[in-house]
């Protein structure tokens, strides 16, 4: 028999309707519930009332479709807690998973496979807003993928996703279910996108692929929260621009409130229409129905699609960081994407000042300024002598996931500073930073983490000898780093960023005059040579040890070199950097004199 993504390769996949519809629909008592205070609680109806389960299965199977998802949409213990059965989580996927595949099988022929999908839905609870930790949501998830896997189902479907970091501890509870029982299957992930265009806490369509993408997962998309008309736009961008397979379930239509339930007007027909062209026209892969469709909205979406092949996407597909709310791609044009640094216990007196104050809203107000200064991310270092980094990354993180709208780069030399970090992000963070200064252990324990949470991260050209000072030293730690993150831990070029480091110009000292050539010219070799990642540069510390006047056309100057040769990101007071024309031209050659070591020599007169 063929296995889901094999059917995937072949063929647009069908997904049966709405659970909680057809349930209703049956005219369920309390009684079936096991009591009116479980009433309500659809997936106890797996011990109260199986036939009544098995019945919509069967109903949605009969009208054609390829994949049922079992009844556990509201299936952790965190949403169970509510009715007091969170014990009962593994028990009860567990037998929605059996019960789904029972039925399942009994439809399934070598010509038509049919499938179980596990339902996991967004629980009640909003990790990003503090109402629960990223560490017990993902445990939640961990045990219903437990369940929802031993009762056989073939495939996991994260839906309804309404907070993306809830997403993401989705993910990681999914994967280490995966990781301890050495089984894995495909995993959808499916966010709701609401009526004003983003998701419940306001996250776009493009910063939800740029979060999701990194993870293993087999398909991304969207269900729920509307019908398919108010989703055509997210459903083209995201058809567009997504390296996998896109997922489409919408309602029947936007919910109306008809004497106190919900009604769905949008008939089977316009239903079937809708995803007809999505799937035709658009290129996506797996369509079906959420809220309000039914086992007709199902049969003529089969009709119409079921035997179609899956339209080849010309896809634009974008490496990007995301904060909460947008994407920003690791490279723009013009280059390069700037990296706000003033949010830094080591570079900036002022937030300096602010953490010993513990001023969390003026911190949060120094975030906001990178936002007016021009800065594209922002990073974020909270180790500062004599201070507890771990409770201070934690305070910092909190807020500015919701309160800033940039991307962070999260800034630490502790692994256990940058996971908690990683755990109150909701978008694609970037790490800052991996070496070799010890080997490769400290590089391997970061590294672990980024796969697991999605992040990009930066590398320093840093080595067991110490910071690499020429072109060929420099490339070659970055060789070694790339093959590390690649090879090792299935990182994908794009996810790297190598920061080749320079040194001051401001000394005179005879060792570092060529310190800005040789930097130039190791990101000219790692973009030719690795292709695929980013570079980046800490601008300011070619000119450290000069005034202030002088720091800004040095940096400048040298940005711009550093720029023609393929740099694509820097970490930088946006503020303080000068276009060059609007450099004088003394100003401007003697900057260029300096960065290529043009000195000239004159010999003595007899």
């Amino acid at each position: 028999m063929k296995s889901f993504l094999d059917v995937l390769k072949e063929k647009i996949i069908v997904f049966d309707g709405a659970t909680g519809t057809h349930l209703q629909g049956q005219k369920l008592t309390g009684d079936d519930f096991g009591g009116e205070h479980l009433n309500g609680c659809n997936e106890i109806l797996v011990v109260t009332k199986p036939g009544a389960v098995q019945i919509m299965h069967s109903d949605y199977l009969a009208s054609g479709c390829d994949v049922v998802e079992t009844d556990t949409f509201g299936g952790t213990s965190i949403v169970l807690a509510e009715y007091g059965l969170a014990a009962r989580a593994y028990e009860l996927n567990r037998r929605a998973a059996e019960l789904a595949t029972e039925v399942a099988r009994g439809f399934s022929t070598p010509g038509h496979p049919r499938f179980v999908a596990g339902s996991m839905g967004p629980t009640t609870k909003l990790p990003s807003l503090g109402h629960i930790s990223f560490a017990a949501m993902a445990e939640a998830y961990r045990e219903q993928a437990l369940g929802l896997l031993e009762g056989g189902a073939d495939l996991l479907c994260i839906e309804t996703c309404q907070d993306i970091l809830q997403a993401k501890a989705a993910l990681f509870g999914v994967f280490s279910c995966f990781e301890r029982t050495k089984r894995r299957v495909p995993v959808i992930a499916s966010v709701t996108v609401e009526t004003m265009g983003t998701m419940l806490l306001g996250t776009e369509i493009g910063a939800a692929l740029a979060t999701l993408e990194p993870f293993e997962v087999d398909a991304i998309g969207m269900n729920c929260a509307t019908g398919p008309q108010e989703m055509s736009e997210h459903v083209r961008a995201l058809a567009a621009s997504s390296p996998k397979p896109v997922f489409v379930m919408p309602n029947a239509g936007i919910p109306e409130n008809v004497e106190g339930h919900a009604h769905y007007k949008l008939s089977p027909e316009d239903f079937a229409r809708w995803l007809t062209h999505y799937a035709l026209d658009l290129g996506v892969s797996i369509v079906g129905g959420c809220c309000g469709t039914t086992p007709e909205h199902i049969r003529q979406l089969v009709d119409a699609v079921g035997s179609a092949q899956p339209l080849r996407r010309r896809i634009d597909f974008v490496p990007s960081a995301a904060s909460l709310y947008q994407a920003v791609p690791l490279h723009v044009e013009p280059a390069p994407v700037l990296v706000g640094e003033r949010t830094n216990a080591n570079g900036s007196r002022q937030f300096r000042e602010l953490l010993a104050r513990e001023d969390w809203e003026g911190i949060v107000a120094m975030g906001k300024d990178a936002v007016r200064e021009g800065a594209h991310m922002v990073d974020v270092c909270a180790a500062y002598v004599d201070r507890d980094e771990m409770r201070d990354m934690q305070e910092i993180i909190f807020r500015f996931n919701t309160q800033v709208t940039l991307p962070i780069v999260v800034d630490s030399t502790e692994p256990p500073v940058l996971e908690t970090a990683l755990q109150r992000i909701g978008g694609r963070p970037i790490i800052n930073s991996i070496n070799l200064e010890d080997g490769e252990e400290r590089a391997s324990r970061v590294l672990g983490l980024c796969k697991q949470y999605g992040a990009a991260v930066i590398a320093l050209t840093i080595d067991e000898q110490g910071m690499a000072k020429t072109a060929d030293a420099k490339v070659a730690v970055a060789r070694r780093l790339h093959d590390l993150a690649v090879k090792r831990f299935g990182l994908r070029p794009y996810d790297l960023i190598f920061d080749t480091l320079t040194f001051t110009l401001g000394s005179g000292d005879e060792e570092f005059r060529r310190a800005a050539m040789e930097t130039i010219e190791a990101i000219r070799r790692i973009k030719r040579e690795l292709p695929g990642v980013q570079t980046l540069l800490g601008v300011s510390n070619i000119s450290f040890g000069l005034s202030p006047r002088v720091r800004h056309v040095l940096n400048s100057v040298f940005l711009h070199y550093a720029i023609e040769a393929g740099l694509d990101m820097a970490i930088v007071h946006a503020s303080k950097i000068m276009p060059l024309y609007k450099i004088d031209e003394l100003g401007r050659d003697l900057a260029r004199q300096l960065v290529f070591d043009e000195r000239k020599f004159e010999e003595a007169s007899a």
